[in-house]
């Protein structure tokens, strides 16, 4: 019988997680979007299937097509999808005030004196203006934006260092319902041009129940039905799913829900997936393709075992041959 080695023995006792230095994570303006190791970079194809995931998918519609809520040209006057806005780290700060200020992070933002906003200047919807400061890394966030006297008046806010995992305080909201960032799930023409999409997706559904699945840390409704999804929840592409006869730039979007899913992050319409306008979408394609995938072509997954601490984002990495360890769900309510 031989003895094994040091070396084997070693080799035998590590984790089966990838470190982070060996991932890759999304990038823009020369900064991460979040770290490799987030649990917005992190793949859920291997990971089993929710409990409550049929209920889920008939909760919001089975026969309901995945909608690109993204894309070029104009509608209703504005841009279609949510812009961004990269600025110095030299950019003049403005005061903003807020409606939910217990909840949000105070002003100044650097935001330029005309920004891409979300529908356009004269939109009435949610108005997110998005700014990433490219020196700093650091992402500023508000919804429901419209100028005042010197600065902003916003409903909500929020800062993001986006070398870092923490995560907002629990039971605060951001720019967005699910107390979640924004720009880390929009599917940018860019990434569909270079081939890959290398993060989770933002989707809306209409209806949520009230409570939160980490990663999210705040819910947006009344209903306490367990048939309706948490703020949170995440989705993925059924792996058996035909993507074949789609373009290639479809082809990218799918292969990413399928590897990374979608996480769910506001009140809206049923499978809407967030991305930036672009006048290189093909309106047509990405809509009329898109469409064919029905929501029973979907399944929410369990990601609670990818969990290493409730308050921070990042997720353990399993190599193929491993599996994570199990733990409980992390659902709050209230």
């Amino acid at each position: 019988m031989r003895t094994p080695t040091a070396l084997a023995l070693a080799a035998l006792l590590l984790p089966a997680f990838l470190p982070p230095a060996a991932l890759a994570g999304a990038t823009l303006g020369g900064c991460p979007v979040l770290p490799a190791d987030n649990i917005w970079n992190t793949p859920v194809d291997t990971l089993p299937v929710d409990a409550r995931s049929s209920t889920y998918i008939t909760t919001i519609g089975s026969s309901t097509g995945l909608h690109p809520d993204f894309g070029s040209g104009l509608w209703d006057g504005g841009p279609i999808g949510i812009p961004y806005n990269l600025v110095p780290g030299t950019q003049a700060e403005v005061p903003v005030s807020f409606e939910y200020a217990d909840e949000s992070d105070p002003g100044p933002y650097p935001v330029p004196a005309d920004p891409l906003i979300e529908g356009g200047d004269a939109s009435t919807g949610d108005r997110h203006i998005l700014v990433l400061d490219r020196d700093s890394c650091i992402l500023y966030e508000l919804f429901s934006a419209y100028p005042e006297s010197g600065g902003w008046l916003a409903g909500s806010g929020a800062v993001f260092d986006l070398r870092s995992d923490t995560l907002r305080p629990a039971g605060w909201t951001s720019a967005d319902a699910a107390g979640l960032p924004i720009l880390p799930g929009l599917v940018r023409y860019d990434e569909v041009a270079a081939g890959e999409i290398t993060h989770a997706l933002r989707f809306t559904v209409p209806r949520t129940r009230r409570a939160f699945l980490w990663p999210a840390r705040h819910y947006a409704s009344t209903l306490t039905g367990l048939q309706y999804p948490p703020m949170g929840q995440r989705f993925r592409l059924k792996a058996g799913f035909d993507i074949s006869g789609y373009s290639p730039e479809t082809q990218v979007i799918l292969k990413a829900l399928k590897k990374y899913g979608m996480i769910l992050a506001d009140n809206g319409g049923a499978w809407y997936i967030s991305g930036t306008p672009d006048e290189r979408w093909d309106n047509d394609a990405l809509v009329g393709e898109c469409s064919r995938v029905k929501g029973s072509d979907f399944e929410a997954v369990d990601e609670s075992s990818l969990m290493v601490d409730p308050d921070s984002g990042r997720a353990r990495r399993i190599t193929p041959a491993g599996k994570p360890p199990s733990r409980l769900r992390g659902v709050l309510t209230s």
